[in-house]
C-alpha cells in the first residue's frame, strides 16, 4: 500500500515486490545477497511489467538499490520508450541504471536479468516476488 495525503491507497492486485539479487560474477563467485535491487511493479499474468498499470500508479513504481557497503539508494521505475530504467536523482544530473530488455523479461523467481550500472553490465538473479 502507499500513502497519499494521509489516506492508505490500495494498489491494484497486479504490484508485486521484487528482489533481485547480484548473480554470480568476477569478484562476487557466489553472487551476493547483499548487493541487489527491491523492485515495486504491476506484473501481468505471464510476469512482465505491465506498462498500462505502470502508467496509471507510476508514483507507486519504486526501486531500492542496496550494497553491500553503501547507503541504499531509493528512486522510481521509469519507462521510456521500450526501455526501463531506475532513476534515482530528481534533479535530473544523475545517470540512469538501465534495465537490459526489460519489457522482454518475465519477472519470476529463479529467472535472471541483466541491469547496465555506469559503464558496466551485472546480472542479477530474481529471487522472490510477492504480492504488495
Amino acid at each position: 500500500m502507499s500513502a497519499t495525503a494521509g489516506k492508505s491507497v490500495q494498489l491494484p492486485r497486479e504490484f508485486r515486490r521484487i528482489r533481485l539479487e547480484l548473480a554470480r560474477e568476477r569478484g562476487h563467485p557466489a553472487g551476493s545477497s547483499r548487493d541487489g535491487y527491491e523492485i515495486i511493479a504491476p506484473l501481468n499474468r505471464d510476469g512482465h511489467i505491465d506498462a498500462k498499470l505502470w502508467h496509471a500508479h507510476r508514483e507507486a513504481c519504486g526501486v531500492t538499490r542496496f550494497r553491500a557497503n553503501e547507503d541504499d539508494e531509493v528512486g522510481h521505475l521509469v519507462h521510456r520508450g521500450n526501455t526501463w530504467a531506475f532513476h534515482y536523482d530528481v534533479a535530473g544530473e544523475d545517470d540512469d541504471e538501465t534495465g537490459y530488455r526489460f519489457g522482454d523479461e518475465r519477472f519470476v523467481v529463479g529467472e535472471y536479468l541483466s541491469v547496465q550500472e555506469d559503464d558496466n553490465q551485472h546480472t542479477y538473479r530474481i529471487v522472490s516476488v510477492e504480492h504488495v
